[in-house]
């Protein structure tokens, strides 16, 4: 299958670092990151997990849940940590799926159906696909998708911006426009007319062009 934004995130069970999940339960009323590596003991994707366990509490007053992915089993994982906690000085408290089947890779169309069924004889480059950012929504539906190359580490200060973006949209119909900050002027999304807009932005909205109405950022910063 492929997976587009709109479409529901397929629900799962699975064995996790944290113990076992299944992924709409353990997900609830939350917002979701569901990051993907190719394989344990890789240099890139050493430096993100941790560099995202210091970013963690930020998600989390935002009401976000952070989930990684790994075709290695959970075994694995485990003894993966110490070394990301040596490297990066922050040591992953989320929880990292365990898909020594390869079933999940699939299931998200992080590999082929004929990929096969373990992930024993794998390389990294084999799995290189397997390095996806899903970005899901409490109603469970996938909000945004990002794919990155192995070489390339994953910039998760512009995962957070995104999901800000994302949660403005979600709790006020508005957008943001390119390259949009915390604080900045937001756009009101096409949808809303202008009858509502002024029922929502009583403080009125500067029209650049009909389609074009910018207000400030409604509900202040993330909240905790």
């Amino acid at each position: 299958m492929t997976l587009r934004i709109g479409d529901e995130a397929p629900d799962f069970e699975a064995q996790t670092t944290e113990g076992p999940i299944r992924f709409h339960d353990w997900l609830g009323d939350s917002w979701g990151v569901l990051f993907s590596h190719p394989k344990d003991f890789t240099p890139v994707c050493t430096t993100e997990l941790g560099y995202l366990a210091k970013l963690e509490p930020e998600f989390a007053r935002r009401n976000i849940k952070v989930l990684g992915l790994s075709v290695d089993p959970v075994e694995d994982h485990t003894r993966w940590l110490d070394d990301i906690a040596e490297v990066t000085g922050h040591k992953p408290h989320y929880p990292l799926i365990g898909d020594p089947e390869l079933k999940i890779a699939k299931l998200y169309d992080m590999l082929p159906a004929d990929a096969g069924d373990t992930y024993q004889g794998r390389t990294a480059a084999m799995n290189q696909t397997v390095r996806t950012v899903y970005v899901i929504g409490p109603d469970k539906l996938v909000k945004a998708s990002l794919a990155y190359p192995m070489s390339s580490g994953r910039n998760f200060d512009e995962v957070l911006r995104l999901l800000d973006s994302c949660q403005l949209t979600a709790q006020h119909k508005v957008a943001t426009p390119v390259n949009w900050k915390q604080g900045e002027d937001c756009i009101i999304v096409p949808a809303v007319a202008d009858e509502e807009a002024r029922e929502r932005f009583p403080a009125g909205w500067k029209t650049v062009k009909p389609y074009l109405r910018l207000v400030p950022q409604p509900g202040g910063a993330p909240r905790t």
